[in-house]
């Protein structure tokens, strides 16, 4: 007897065998079909087309959250012959999108490699790096320096390390963003447009599965865990980056330098978003590893657990850090965070993080259209 993914693969050779064609010979069909119409965003904007060309694929492939509810309601999913999978037709075509639209371009293989030991590697390589810099200046072991970190690494040093790893990935991820962007087309962007866009992403709305009762993971029930995870890893990013920018400002604008009383804000901010990077990234590597064997592209996991792992361990040594700071295993401790976070922003534009930034433009492209007269129903009018 034929296997599942036997049917899938004999659909999608007869299809053209890319990822693309695949995905829109599936579209066909769900066109045809409309049971999921009401499922998410996918549905009602793959209605406003009769064809899909590459830049629709790729647009609608971004605007799937990949909740996988249309999988598990589908009368034409495997093993039908017909196998109908769109979240892994959607997941295999996103992966293309981000090699695609990468910058610079060579550095798009990266998306095939990012897996879980690439990005340790990455992170344990510059964090043994600044390890043995500090062995080498006699500084690896010292009495304990009430927390000033400018003691062990200077800051000079830290501003511009990590400044320009941070304006690196902000300038590959926006140009990529551009590039995916010149090729959708959709309107003007007005300010209704972009206040849902906020709205949805913020909110993970799609990821309630377009009932409310959200994602199927492991099986056909709905379970809200995977959007609650998001929040926790989407916030506690998010208050990771306010503690870094606070504390700048009491830096620079105040005067006032680290370390700072574990009452400040900037302390505070971190701590609850470290915990929140703790909690978030855990529960989602949880699902991955629990879910349906059918949902999303197997071959893009390495690439989702390793920024997951990499989120893990930056929180996770940075709270070894802040507990630790008045030891003598500061210097260690704050070299082998260093060396996870230069880790986590070098790998940022190639790695799960560029989901966040295509889906957001999907997401305008689709605040757009929905505002647009849709000319198929116009037509039938």
């Amino acid at each position: 007897m034929r296997t599942l993914e036997a049917l899938a693969r004999e659909a999608a050779a007869l299809a053209g065998g890319t990822p693309a064609a695949e995905a829109a010979r599936q579209l066909e069909i769900c066109n045809a079909c409309r049971y999921c119409e009401g499922f998410c965003a996918v549905f009602p904007a793959m209605t406003r087309r009769l064809a899909f060309d590459s830049a629709d694929v790729h647009y609608l492939a971004n605007l799937c959250h990949n909740c996988g509810a249309c999988l598990h309601a589908c009368q034409y999913s495997p093993p039908h012959a017909f196998a109908v999978n769109v979240p892994r037709a959607m997941a295999q075509v996103r992966r293309e999108t981000y090699a695609a639209y990468a910058w610079p371009a060579p550095l798009g293989a990266l998306y095939r490699r990012n897996g879980m030991v690439l990005a340790l590697a990455t992170a344990g390589g510059l964090g043994l790096f600044l390890v043995l810099l500090l062995a080498l200046r006699g500084n690896l072991w010292h009495a304990p320096l009430a927390g000033n970190f400018y003691a062990v690494f200077p800051h000079g040093l830290m501003v511009w390390m990590f400044g320009a790893a941070f304006a690196w990935a902000v300038l590959a991820l926006a140009i990529g963003a551009a590039r995916f962007w010149r090729g959708q087309s959709p309107g003007a962007v007005t300010g209704a447009s972009a206040a849902e866009v906020a709205r949805h992403a913020l909110a993970l709305t799609y990821l309630d599965g377009g009932h409310g009762e959200g994602c199927n993971e492991a099986s056909d029930r709905f379970t809200l865990l995977r959007r609650r995870f998001h929040h926790l890893t989407f916030y506690g990013f998010l208050l990771c980056f306010a503690s870094t920018c606070v504390a700048t400002l009491y830096h620079y604008a105040l005067g006032q330098a680290a370390p700072y009383p574990v009452t400040s804000l900037p302390v505070l901010l971190g701590t609850l978003g470290g915990l929140g990077l703790l909690a978030g990234p855990a529960g989602l590597l949880w699902l991955n590893l629990r879910r349906h064997p059918l949902h999303g592209d197997p071959q893009q996991r390495p690439m989702d657990r390793a920024f997951l792992a990499l989120l893990f361990a930056t929180s996770l040594t940075g709270l070894a850090l802040l507990l630790l700071r008045d030891t003598g295993a500061m210097g260690l401790l704050l070299a082998v965070h260093l060396g996870t976070v230069l880790a986590l922003f070098l790998t940022l534009p190639y790695g799960k993080f560029a989901h966040a930034v295509y889906r957001c433009a999907a997401l305008l492209k689709w605040a757009i259209e929905r505002r647009q007269p849709n000319r198929l129903q116009l037509g039938a009018d």
